[in-house]
C-alpha cells in the first residue's frame, strides 16, 4: 500500500499486484465528502493509464484534483476509521 496523491481535498492509495491474476488496485477517498471508492482490475488499469496521461502535462494540485472529481459519483462508501 502506498499513498500516491494527497491534497486537501483528495487521497489516492495504490494497493499493490498480491498475486499473478490480479493488477491491484487504488482507493480514492473525498475528503471533504468523507466518502471513498476502491477500484481493481480493468477499471485500476484504466485509471493508471489516465493518470500518467495527466502526469505527462505536469498537472497542478487544481488540475489533479478535477481528475479526480469525476470519480465522486460513485463514491458511496462512507470513510470508516479501523
Amino acid at each position: 500500500m502506498e499513498m500516491i496523491y494527497n491534497s486537501p481535498n483528495y487521497v489516492v492509495v495504490e494497493f499493490a499486484q498480491l498475486d499473478g491474476a490480479s493488477a491491484g488496485g487504488f482507493e480514492i477517498v473525498d475528503k471533504q465528502a468523507r466518502r471513498e471508492i476502491y477500484i481493481a482490475g480493468e477499471s485500476a488499469e484504466q485509471f493508471r493509464s489516465q493518470v500518467r496521461e495527466l502526469i505527462a502535462t505536469e498537472p497542478s494540485m487544481e488540475d489533479v484534483d478535477e481528475f479526480l472529481s469525476q470519480f465522486d459519483v460513485y463514491m458511496h462508501h462512507p470513510v470508516t476509521l479501523h
